[in-house]
């Protein structure tokens, strides 16, 4: 048996070859002068560039890079959680590939850690490059989730965070298919606290969160952490029921009593179109529920593996890959 690893370092990786590098190299800058063992654990969430064939390069020099290289595209949020479940260190850090995060920040974090906290995690002050509209967007979302829900999710972070082995213990028991990382560490509670830093524009290549990717995302955070859609779509239609009913009795006592002369075509169509596009609003956010609780019976595994590097085949650690295997569905490659 190897030296135990102290710190882990899990990286996600979507078509990065133009920053994967440069990546590497702030990281080791970062890390080498901590003076304990170390692993980078690159998850490949199926790319289509070289990112995969750079990393295996820089890992047949540096035996601390490791890759978890997935079969196809499972997503941000299943390649985090593949990093987790493979990482060996006594801590765990997340970070992006893309350099918004900055690798010098993890000594601190380590520093917070020392000190008894459990979870440590990035909150930015300020974001450089990005967008009036990316920002105001950010902003509303953090504060509407967490107005919805009554796990405290702190405001202004992403997935950038140093977290004890038995935090990522405890979510590696939690396999929904719809993840929400940052929201699953928040409702495991533990010791948890910040460091504030400005996040800096992504070094080189695209961003890997469109507006599609962060609509669905705030939709797996909202579902996943709430129910007050649900409570909500309830009452609107308990208020729009009691509208109609009282629209009805005007309609009925002008009838009866009145000799009001009632077009009814133009007020018709209005309440139709109301009622109709209320009803279909409210069975897309049931839709959305139902669709989860069927993603979630299905049990199907959260991501395949097709390749591994540099992950040691010893007596325990081969215990522990079979536990994996069982929980996570390997696939197994000779290659």
């Amino acid at each position: 048996m190897g030296e135990p690893v102290f710190l882990s370092v899990v990286v996600p990786m979507f078509n990065e070859e133009e920053v994967i590098e440069a990546t590497y190299g702030r990281l080791k800058q970062a890390l080498d002068p901590i003076g304990e063992k170390y692993e980078l654990v690159f998850v490949n969430d199926g790319s289509r560039d070289r990112t995969a064939n750079i990393v295996r390069e820089l890992g047949k020099a540096d035996p601390s890079v490791k890759m978890v290289d997935f079969s196809r595209n499972f997503g941000h949020q299943i390649a985090v959680t593949a990093g987790m479940d493979y990482s060996s260190g006594r801590v765990v850090v997340l970070i992006d590939a893309d350099l918004q995060d900055p690798p010098e920040l993890i000594p601190e974090m380590i520093a917070k850690w020392r000190e008894g906290y459990d979870v440590v995690y990035g909150q930015r002050i300020a974001r450089r490059g990005e967008s009036f509209f990316k920002k105001m967007t950010a902003a509303a979302f953090y504060r509407l989730l967490r107005s919805m829900t009554s796990v405290n999710i702190p405001v202004d972070t992403g997935d950038f965070r140093l977290m004890d082995r038995k935090v990522c213990d405890a979510l590696g028991r939690m396999r929904e298919q719809s993840r929400f990382i940052r929201g699953m560490v928040s409702w495991a509670g533990f010791r948890q606290t910040s460091v504030e830093y400005v996040r800096d524009e992504r070094f080189a290549g695209e961003t890997k969160y469109p507006l599609r990717k962060m609509v669905r995302l705030s939709l797996d955070a909202i579902t996943s952490f709430s129910t007050k859609p649900l409570k909500f779509a309830g009452v609107l239609g308990f208020l729009m029921s009691a509208a109609g009913f009282v629209y009805l009795l005007v309609v009925l006592y002008e009838r009866l009593f009145t000799h009001h002369t009632l077009q009814g075509w133009a007020s018709m169509i209005v309440i139709s179109l109301l009622f109709h596009g209320l009803t279909l609003t409210l069975l897309g956010v049931l839709g959305e529920y139902i669709g989860r609780t069927y993603e979630e019976a299905k049990r199907r595994p959260l991501y395949l593996v097709s390749d591994e590097l540099n992950f040691a085949e010893e007596p325990d650690d081969a215990l522990d890959r079979r536990k994996r295997e069982r929980t996570v569905g390997l696939v197994r490659s000779d290659r």
